[in-house]
């Protein structure tokens, strides 16, 4: 059974064989009184693999950019995104349309591979070495404030005295 989702075991074996029978995803989920969205994801997945369906998949599995390119291309040519993750075993018919999207709004380039994480943080200048002028006036600056910080605590101090 999927980790995440809301049905049971025995709900989900029900459901393949309802859509086996001709139902339908909102027929089977009223017959069964369940969430419509839950079994409307499990329909996507009996669609796409059959009885099948009931056997987690495996996610996550990484897709080179070639790949992606391809199957992106021949959703927009005309093939129907439940085809093309049949053909190339995806998980989803959604990863298709995605890839898709993707193509069209950004390029090709859309569909590459990017670095995971944060970015590293980059100084305005690398190459720069910090004159020792300026080192001297941040720290003449740190020691003002600091001396400020000290002269208002003396004085808070002798106010509480009186």
């Amino acid at each position: 059974m999927h980790p995440r989702s809301s049905l049971s075991e025995a709900q989900r074996v029900a459901a393949v064989a309802l859509f086996e029978a001709g139902l339908a995803k909102d027929a089977a989920a009223a017959r069964l009184g369940v969430n419509a969205s839950a079994v409307g994801r499990l329909y996507s997945r009996w669609r796409l693999r059959g009885a099948g369906a009931l056997v987690t998949k495996r996610t996550r599995r990484a897709f080179s950019y070639e790949t992606k390119l391809e199957i992106a291309r021949r959703y927009v040519a005309g093939e129907t995104a439940l085809g093309l993750a049949a053909e190339f075993d995806l998980s989803s018919p959604q990863l298709v349309t995605a890839w898709a999207r993707s193509l069209r709004d950004g390029g090709a380039e859309a569909l590459r591979p990017r670095p995971k994480g944060r970015a590293p943080a980059v100084p305005d200048d690398p190459d720069a070495e910090v004159s020792e002028l300026t080192r001297l006036r941040r720290e003449n600056e740190r020691l003002r404030a600091e001396v400020a910080y000290l002269g208002k605590l003396r004085a808070l101090r002798e106010h509480e005295r009186r």
